[in-house]
């Protein structure tokens, strides 16, 4: 087969796919495409946005660089439809194109209030929204703390109507109320505002205000991103809401412990009149001294009926006053009396006590004791006597037979002594010496032994009393229980209230008693080996 010549020119892969992608960027440098996001998985890891975008005949691939996607106003969602604008550009390594996106915004007012509705729902399945979470405003701030543009109309209505109402500490915190920056700012100042100390150099507030002016549902997009919305949930200070008009709502709208139609009327919701505060105060201060001269002219005339029925005072000691001069009167010859009475019992009594009938009494009382004192010595000379009877006899037989054996050992020794010599008995000595020294010195070393074993007996059962002690026990934090005759209480039904008991911890005892019912007693397994003894603390 014959081969066919060309002088066509040859490309190599990567000119081709350089040269496609020089003709695509050059052609279609900043384009605006719309479609619906789709499987969009939020940033990867590098910070940078894959997804693609598609309408019902074609789909592209979109690519949304890091440094692109922080500077975005509007967050890309799945299944939203929006307008990207960018340039196209192609991937050699996979022979595609796509779209690097600039810009994105949803496609007409109709998707904004879908993904609105959308993220209302969410929000309120997450319980953002309830009643239960809405604090009542303070009825008297110190402190307001306002988030809103420094220089709108926004800010002077809000300090002229409280001006006008109640004078009242304002700190304004600026932020931006549009824009991309609209979100973070407004989420930094009100966490900022709830991170002031209560009591610090810069007071923190009692009330917040959101406030803004009117605008579209684009101007006013910021007050409706989750993160604000949460900020204002999360608020520990209590918030009034003020963004836009009547007629405009946002999500934090929802999350606020109150909502204001105007930024005015959110002002006049904040504090109460001065005025009409003060003519309350007096007429409340009025009412109540009022209430007390009443009270007083009632309690004085109770006073003046109750005095009205009482006896007077003369009256009422008079009789004790006369009853005491009576006593007073008989008391001097009620002395007198009494005087004559022990007179005359003496005078009986003296003739009892003459010095002759005493020294009779002591001269009778001598004489007894003499005889006793005779008895006693004639008494002790017989059992003397008696005992000297009884023994004088053992002792005179006693010294016979001491002799007697003494003679008997002197007659056994004269027959042993002729076999007797010095040699064997030095020998037999010497034996008897050496088998002794081992056991004295076995002797003389066991008692330093044997201390020493029982010592470390000692304390090894010292320290396994320590052990088991039930002091141990009451060092963990147990206490022993005893009643009033000192046994000790095992279960709570041998108790019943009012009984004494002594409760005994690790650094002493104290006492109490029983209060209540006592509970029911439990039932506790035995083993067939419980003896029935008290059960043990540990």
């Amino acid at each position: 087969m014959s081969q066919v010549l060309t002088n066509a020119a040859e490309f190599s892969v990567s000119e081709i796919a350089q040269a496609v992608k020089r003709t695509v960027e050059d052609e279609f440098g900043h384009v605006r495409v719309r479609g619906e996001i789709s499987g969009f998985r939020g940033q990867h890891s590098s910070g940078h946005c894959y997804f693609t975008l598609k309408d019902d005949a074609a789909t592209i691939d979109a690519v949304i660089w890091k440094g692109n996607f922080a500077r975005l106003a509007f967050r890309p969602e799945e299944g939203l439809e929006v307008i990207a604008t960018g340039r196209l550009t192609t991937f050699p390594r996979s022979s595609k194109y796509q779209i690097v996106i600039e810009q994105i915004e949803p496609a007409g007012a109709g998707a904004l209030m879908a993904l609105l509705e959308e993220r209302r729902k969410k929000l309120l399945a997450e319980g953002l929204f309830a009643r239960e979470r809405k604090r009542p405003l303070p009825y008297l701030p110190r402190v307001i703390g306002v988030v809103t543009s420094p220089t709108g109309a926004v800010i002077r209505d809000i300090l002229h109507r409280l001006a006008d109402r109640f004078p009242s500490h304002v700190l304004v915190w600026p932020v931006r109320v549009q824009g991309e920056t609209c979100a973070s700012e407004v989420v930094n100042a009100i966490e900022g505002f709830n991170a002031l100390a209560p009591g610090g150099a810069m007071p923190r507030p009692d009330l917040l205000i959101v406030a803004r002016g009117g605008g579209s549902i684009e101007d006013l997009w910021g007050f409706n991103e989750e993160a604000v919305v949460r900020a204002v949930a999360a608020s520990a200070i209590p918030v009034i809401s003020a963004v836009g008009h009547e007629t405009d709502t946002t999500l934090i709208d929802y999350a606020s412990d109150m909502r204001a139609p105007t930024p005015t009327a959110a002002a006049e919701a904040a504090v109460p009149v001065r005025a009409e505060l003060i003519a309350y105060v007096d007429d409340q201060g009025s009412r109540q001294r009022a209430a007390a001269r009443r009270s007083l002219a009632s309690l004085r005339d109770r006073l003046r009926a109750a005095s009205a029925g009482l006896p007077r005072a003369a009256d009422l000691i008079s009789t004790q006053r006369q009853s005491l001069d009576m006593a007073s009167t008989q008391l001097s010859s009620g002395l007198r009396h009494y005087v004559q009475n022990k007179h005359l019992t003496l005078s009986r009594l003296a003739s009892a006590m003459q010095p002759r009938l005493v020294r009779q009494r002591h001269a009778d009382l001598k004489g007894r004791l003499d005889n006793l004192e005779h008895r006693a010595l004639s008494g002790l000379n017989k059992t003397v006597d008696r005992t000297r009877l009884t023994f004088d006899p053992r002792v005179a037989r006693l010294a016979g037979s001491v002799l007697q054996a003494l003679e008997r050992k002197r007659t056994a020794f004269s027959r042993f002594a002729p076999r007797l010599s010095p040699q064997p008995l030095r020998v037999e000595l010497r034996q008897a010496r050496s088998e002794l020294s081992p056991l004295v010195q076995r002797l003389s070393l066991a008692p330093a032994a044997l201390t020493t074993e029982r010592r470390q007996t000692l304390a090894q059962l010292g320290k396994l009393l320590e052990t088991l002690s039930y002091r141990s026990v009451l060092a963990r934090g147990y206490a022993l229980v005893q009643d009033e005759k000192g046994d000790v209480v095992t279960a709570a039904a041998s108790l019943k209230p009012g009984d004494a008991v002594r409760l005994s911890f690790a650094d002493g005892e104290v006492g109490a008693n029983v209060a209540g019912a006592p509970p029911a007693r439990r039932k506790v397994s035995r083993s067939s080996s419980d003896d029935g003894s008290q059960e043990s603390l540990f």
